[in-house]
């Protein structure tokens, strides 16, 4: 079963003393199995995002935490900044990360709240996914009026919080009041503009952001408002969907920006805003210099823009992943006003546990020396695969090039959907590397297993079939992706730059060499395997694959040396 990990992303009204922004952010940390990943705090708004990960429950201890110890040292009655709050932690939001749905994550949004209410005496309204009522759904109306405005908000029996006091007593005026939500995963994202002008930049977040402006008769800003049947202003929607946003001045930086809300990217994305903020710009005299991300962002966010922006220079999508990166970061200018660091940005980055040993992230020379030692693994299960990868990788080169030459313009996107299959077939392979090294691993964890008692043989004698099948499938995926990854090859070696037959050959012969190691490793796995059924399936699949693969070879490499 796939493990529950919720994220939370509470905004502490503090972005200005370092220590206690570090006091209060690291307090999380003393919850078994969370994971504080982000820290970005901001002096002119005087604001912290946080960003921790963990189990449901891990969780929201820890975000208790968080939200007492901010209460502790966080005087809201001193506080001021460019943002919109009305607490210590102004706001708590939960989302879900993976193997729990929004709607379970909302139950969870409810157990903090009611804690943070009945224990810390901290009134908390329930927005998004949390709420208990339409009204409160939306942010904006939970913190309308602010900090300032909580005395009569907090006596309105239309606004008592959901849990904690209802009055403006002593502690309150200390801590504030609290949002606590469920909600989709928000980019917090600040676009970059050549002004000092917050009015100019409200009319450009206008023009974008979903709610749009109010419609006014005559002058647009200063005219009479435009009333519906129901007395309620009538709104002219912006551009986008699914985004927030206001323009502020920066002093931190001396340029106005404007803040958006991304509260769903799958409908409105981060490059989208972007390319509609540089118009909407454009229209009105002004220059979008770059942007700036607020916390963490998923890593498929940042490769669609990488590949938006591919798009519109006709270039080759089938790049690394690495590459992509640097494509994005530079076409959005998110490093225009500080420097942008992948690996504390994208959360996938952060998450990767840093302390585990891959070969693949060793330096070539360091993987020569780990497969020259002592240790029975890696092996040739593994070298095969990764002999694979730098075929396919060559292939994948050739496209590329091929995408890029002049002259070829109008047959970009054709080579482009080859490096992609390249791209892909590399990233398989990569992974697989490790994979063979992990299978045979667990025969030996299989027999290291305990056999005091009639059970524990069992027991150890199942693992070990178990773990010697896998150790007979992984090789066979290898050939399988090796074989299939020789598309590429076969393809470039005959519609690619001619200049780069010989590096299409190299390549297929790599594969071949990939699906032939593989075999190897197949067929001496599967002669341990008690099940002789299962056991010759295996190598009848791999036999099949192997023919191919040498028919194929023999294709290409005639192919190429008739060419050459």
């Amino acid at each position: 079963m796939q493990k529950q990990l919720i994220e939370c992303v509470p905004n502490i009204s503090e972005g200005r003393d370092i220590n206690k922004i570090n006091e209060i952010a690291h307090i999380v940390e003393t919850v078994e199995g969370v994971k504080l990943l982000d820290i970005d705090p901001g002096a002119a708004t005087n604001r912290t995002v946080i960003t921790f990960v963990g189990e449901p429950q891990q969780v929201i201890d820890a975000a208790f935490l968080l939200i007492k110890k901010a209460s502790q040292l966080i005087d809201m009655s001193k506080h001021s900044g460019e943002h919109p709050r009305f607490g210590a932690t102004d706001v708590c939001p939960l989302v879900p990360i993976s193997g729990i749905t929004l709607e379970e994550t909302a139950k969870y949004a409810h157990k903090l709240g009611e804690r943070v209410g009945q224990e810390l005496d901290i009134p908390v309204y329930l927005y998004e996914k949390a709420a208990q009522e339409d009204k409160r759904k939306n942010l904006a109306n939970c913190r309308a009026g602010e900090y300032e405005g909580l005395p009569k908000k907090l006596s309105d029996p239309i606004w008592k919080p959901d849990f904690g006091p209802a009055e403006f007593n002593s502690k309150v005026a200390k801590t504030g009041a609290t949002a606590i939500s469920a909600r989709d995963f928000l980019v917090a994202y600040n676009v970059n503009l050549n002004t000092t002008s917050t009015r100019r930049a409200n009319a450009i977040a206008f023009d974008i952001r979903e709610a749009g402006r109010v419609k006014r008769e005559g002058n647009p800003i200063t005219g009479k408002k435009v009333l519906d049947e129901n007395g309620e202003p009538v709104r002219i929607p912006g551009k986008l969907k699914a985004v927030k946003g206001i323009g502020w001045f920066i002093e931190e930086y001396g340029i106005a920006q404007i803040s958006y809300n991304l509260t769903n990217i799958s409908i409105t994305s981060m490059h989208e805003a972007f390319d509609e903020s540089c118009k909407a710009a454009e229209s009105r005299g002004i220059r979008v210099t770059g942007s700036e991300l607020i916390g963490l962002i998923p890593l498929k966010a940042m490769l669609d823009a990488a590949d938006y922006f591919l798009v519109k220079q006709q270039r080759s999508l089938g790049i690394a992943e690495s590459e992509k990166i640097k494509i994005a970061v530079k076409s959005l200018g998110l490093d225009d006003l500080k420097p942008f660091n992948p690996e504390e940005k994208i959360i996938e980055y952060v998450l990767k546990n840093k302390d585990s040993k891959q070969l693949i992230d060793l330096t070539l020379t360091d993987f020569a020396d780990e497969t020259a030692g002592e240790s029975m693994a890696p092996g040739g299960g593994s070298i095969s695969a990764y002999v694979g990868t730098l075929g396919v990788s060559l292939g994948t080169m050739v496209a590329n090039l091929s995408a890029h030459k002049p002259g070829w313009d109008d047959r970009w996107k054709e080579f482009s959907i080859w490096a992609e299959k390249g791209q892909g077939y590399k990233n398989k392979l990569l992974a697989l590397v490790d994979e063979d090294t992990n299978a045979f691993n667990k025969i030996i964890e299989g027999f290291r297993m305990p056999k005091s008692t009639e059970k524990e043989k069992a027991d150890r004698a199942e693992a070990i079939e178990q773990a010697t099948i896998y150790a007979t499938e992984v090789p066979l995926l290898v050939m399988e992706t090796a074989y299939q990854s020789m598309e590429v090859m076969d393809a470039m070696a005959k519609i690619g730059l001619q200049n780069s037959l010989s590096d299409a050959g190299v390549g297929a012969l790599c594969a071949r060499t990939a699906v032939y190691g593989a075999y190897f490793n197949v067929r001496i796995n599967a002669k341990d395997i008690k099940n002789r059924e299962t056991a010759e399936t295996l190598l009848d699949k791999a036999k099949s694959i192997f023919d191919k693969t040498l028919s194929l070879e023999s294709e290409i490499i005639d192919y190429i040396n008739e060419k050459i």
